[in-house]
Order: structure tokens, then sequence, then C-alpha cells
């Protein structure tokens, strides 16, 4: 099965993703902003029950998980802004190919094309 060579974006494509990626960095911006009061420590002073403290001991540690996807995903949006500054996104990092308005919508950070995020993958398993 042959896979079709994706396109080049638009400007207007491109000037729609580049709105896209600033936005998401406003976003996630505000969303780490939030993790600060939900990582703060479990005092385990408090008069609370065992399961309560073991509860809220599991939600400091969710939110830590959360807080760093947010900040490893705000680092690949600035980076794919700093791409749309020079003039080079959406080109795949690896083999310089198109990477396509539709992957792009999806993940408008990825810095990649299908093809090689498959092969990316395909060997970290």
């Amino acid at each position: 099965m042959k896979v079709e060579e994706p396109d080049e974006l638009t400007e207007e494509q491109f000037q729609e993703l580049s709105g896209i990626l600033a936005k998401l960095e406003t976003e996630l911006m505000e969303q780490l902003a939030g993790f600060k009061e939900q990582a703060q420590p479990v005092d385990l002073d408090l008069p609370i029950g065992r399961l309560s403290r073991m509860d809220a001991i599991q939600q400091k540690q969710m939110a830590k998980a959360n807080k760093l996807n947010a900040e490893q995903r705000l680092l690949q949006v600035r980076n794919a802004l700093t791409l749309v500054k020079n003039d080079d996104y959406g080109w795949c990092k690896k083999c310089d190919e198109p990477v396509g308005y539709p992957r792009l919508k999806a993940r408008p950070e990825t810095p990649f094309c299908l093809t090689c995020q498959s092969e990316f993958e395909s060997r970290r398993k």
C-alpha cells in the first residue's frame, strides 16, 4: 500500500496553525500555573484518615505527572513556534519532507512526518 506524500502548507494553513500554536502555548502556561497549587507537599501531620492521606498523595503524584507532560508539550510548542519564525515550520526534522496539514492540525507541535514518527515508535518497542 503506497502512502501518499503530503503537500506543503498553503499560506492560509500556515497562518491557521501558527495561531493554534500561539493559543496552545498560552493554554499550557495557564495549565502549568495551576499545577503549582496542586504540587504542594502533603502534610503528614494533618488529622485526616489514612485513606484520605493516601488519596492526597496519589492526587499529588498524578498532578506531578500531568505537570511533566504539560512542560514537555510546552517545550515542543515553543520549538514549533521558533520554526514558524524561521519559516521552517511544517517540514519533518528527519527526512525534510512536508509533515502535512492533517497531521499538523491534529498535533501542531509535531516535528516529524507520520512515516518518520512511525519508524521511531517501532524502534522504541
